[in-house]
């Protein structure tokens, strides 16, 4: 099993390397690696108290963020070294100025691992809800290094779970503790033996509470709504786009809308635009008066959205006809109900938002359609639909605590 998780590792740095001719993303994978270990030897030099978190992408570095911050607060004195395996993670926040130190993670092998470890030494170590890479993870379990993971969530489909799976349950004795989301990761883990568990939830809720209040006030938006309910299309793909264009083209309600695609190329801009029938209004380049006289504002830059989830009554969330739905929990912090495409299931919080009644889910025009005429023309059920999403994510707060409260130097 170590050599063919070995040549898997192999194989895929083959294939980046091979991207990277026509790639810029792999480019960026290739290229930030290069002389990775000469970087961080005279980055972090002769500091001692260190402490690694390491991220897959960006996403994970927003979960974990949060635990990084309450982190550096409770104990000052160490530096933070902070790494990602992703481009789209470090590209992005290589110059985060919460941690001390940014880097690529290097290839998981056992020459690397052992490299990297040596170096940096750290006092303790945090995974952010995946990535299992075994020979950083042997390195520390021999080198008796704390180790924990957190906001993770286990599935009965999973490698650790098959019988098969012996390295897999061995990368998972490398964690002096294990901060899980639910219930169910706790018995799958007791079931092959880990005691080391505990329910502590998702920090993301501790995250989305902290960006919800710490939200830009947007001028632009309180002169769009005009005392009309807002429906905000957030993080659309274009079957999400489609579904959403056809409802605002055909309807004589009074929703004014957001339309914020997940792409803001020109080209896909353009082609939202030209799907409108009704007057509109880029985001960027709105004057006043055009604001007040459109009944949709395309958003055709990246950043604004989480702030624009104040000014509106209903959020869509894109993705859902894709590889899976985006981020819930922004517009449910919000207060506002929530309409997603049918691929959600791999999101615990969606299926929550669901059960509480908090979100609807379709599969269709016509299902869409029926969701949003009956929010329209029901604003009790509307207003009850987002109490009970902001119910959700209050109840759902408080993860970093239980994690910083258990760890021990």
């Amino acid at each position: 099993m170590i050599l063919f998780y070995n040549l898997s590792v192999f194989f895929y740095s083959l294939i980046v390397r091979v991207a990277s001719l026509f790639n810029p993303k792999a480019q960026q994978w290739v290229r930030g690696r290069k002389n990775i270990f000469n970087k961080i030897k005279e980055a972090v030099g002769s500091d001692t108290n260190l402490v690694w978190f390491h991220s897959a992408s960006l996403g994970e570095f927003e979960q974990g963020r949060p635990v990084i911050e309450g982190f550096k607060e409770k104990y000052p004195d160490y530096k933070i070294v902070l790494t990602f395996f992703s481009p789209s993670g470090y590209e992005i926040r290589k110059d985060y100025e919460g941690v001390d130190y940014v880097f690529y993670l290097p290839l998981d092998t056992k020459r690397n691992a052992k490299a990297f470890i040596r170096i940096i030494n750290p006092k303790m170590v945090f995974f952010i809800k995946y990535e299992f890479w075994y020979h950083y993870l042997n390195q520390l379990r021999k080198q008796e290094i704390p180790t924990y993971i957190f906001s993770t969530i286990f599935r009965p489909n999973q490698m650790f779970f098959k019988p098969w799976g012996g390295l897999y349950r061995k990368i998972l004795k490398a964690f002096t503790h294990l901060f899980v989301q639910n219930e169910e990761s706790i018995e799958l883990l007791k079931g092959i033996g880990f005691e080391n568990v505990s329910l502590a939830g998702d920090t993301r809720f501790d995250r989305v509470y902290s960006i919800a209040k710490q939200a830009k006030v947007l001028p632009q938006l309180e002169d769009f709504a005009q005392n009309r309910p807002v429906l905000i299309a957030g993080s659309t793909w274009p079957k999400d786009e489609e579904n959403i264009i056809r409802y605002i083209n055909a309807t004589d309600n009074d929703y004014k809308y957001i339309i914020a695609a997940h792409e803001v190329d020109e080209n896909h801009i353009k082609n939202i635009i030209s799907s409108i029938k009704k007057p509109y209004v880029r985001f960027t380049t709105a004057s006043k008066a055009e604001i007040d006289a459109a009944e949709v504002l395309v958003v055709d830059c990246i950043g604004v959205l989480s702030s624009m989830y104040r000014y509106g009554d209903i959020s869509y969330i894109g993705g859902g006809f894709g590889r899976g739905i985006h981020n819930t929990l922004e517009a449910a912090c919000c207060g506002m109900p929530i309409v997603f495409g049918p691929n959600y299931h791999k999101f615990k919080e969606a299926k929550d938002l669901l059960a509480n009644g908090a979100a609807h889910t379709y599969e269709n025009y016509e299902e869409l359609k029926v969701v949003f005429d009956t929010y329209h023309k029901n604003v009790d059920e509307r207003k009850k639909s987002g109490e009970s999403a902001i119910n959700y994510v209050d109840e759902m707060r408080g993860a970093t605590s239980k994690i910083l409260d258990t760890i021990k130097f």
